[in-house]
């Protein structure tokens, strides 16, 4: 045998050896499978936005019954009334209804008075009360003593048909101020249609200096 054959069985004598003590076997498996680790991306919980309260708007309320800054509103219990003739004209009377302001503090009327004839003891309403004609005033500001004038037209209710006028002799005129729910009386003698007439049987207009 060769010293080259020799060799060769030598070193394949040691590698049979080592595969023994080794086990010839290969490297075992892991105990589990390996897991790459995992990243969960941070959230930011979401903030819903804010509101900031919203303030009411500012009011300012006027003096009672008057206009802000100004007087008080004359009350029935503060005024005196009075017919002014004004004359006579197609078939209708004009005067002028006055209030003065017999009271002791300067107070203010604005727009209509309500007006209505009114007869008998109890002092109950003849037919309808007077139609407003024309724009609505500005405040009318009376000082003690002083007073306010609405033009007052009195129709002849002569002129209207008698069934459909039920013409009844009156006492006067029931007067409310403006914004007042008591009532004044001013004496007068007339006529007026207890039932509704085909026409207005009074017709005032808005409060002014008078």
């Amino acid at each position: 045998m060769t010293r080259t054959a020799r060799l060769t069985m030598t070193v394949a004598a040691a590698c049979a050896a080592a595969a023994l003590l080794a086990g010839c076997s290969p490297a075992p498996a892991p105990d589990g499978p390996v897991t790459g680790s995992s990243t969960t991306p941070s959230t930011t919980p979401s903030t819903a936005p804010s509101t900031a309260p919203v303030a009411a708007p500012a009011t300012t309320d006027p003096a009672p019954g008057g206009t802000p800054g100004g007087p008080d509103r004359c009350t029935t219990a503060e005024l005196t009334g009075s017919l002014a003739d004004g004359g006579a004209a197609a078939g209708s009377r004009f005067a002028t209804l006055v209030l003065t302001n017999s009271g002791d503090r300067t107070c203010e009327l604005t727009g209509f008075p309500g007006v209505s004839y009114v007869t008998g003891d109890d002092g109950h309403q003849v037919g309808p009360a007077a139609a407003m004609e024309g724009p609505r005033g500005p405040e009318v500001r009376l000082a003690v003593g002083a007073s306010a004038g609405a033009p007052l037209r009195l129709v002849n209710v002569q002129n209207y048909d008698a069934a459909a006028c039920s013409p009844t002799p009156v006492r006067g005129l029931r007067v409310y101020p403006p914004g007042d729910t008591a009532s004044l009386f001013v004496p007068m003698e007339g006529t007026g249609c207890a039932s509704t007439p085909p026409g207005d049987q009074l017709v005032v207009q808005t409060l002014a200096a008078h």
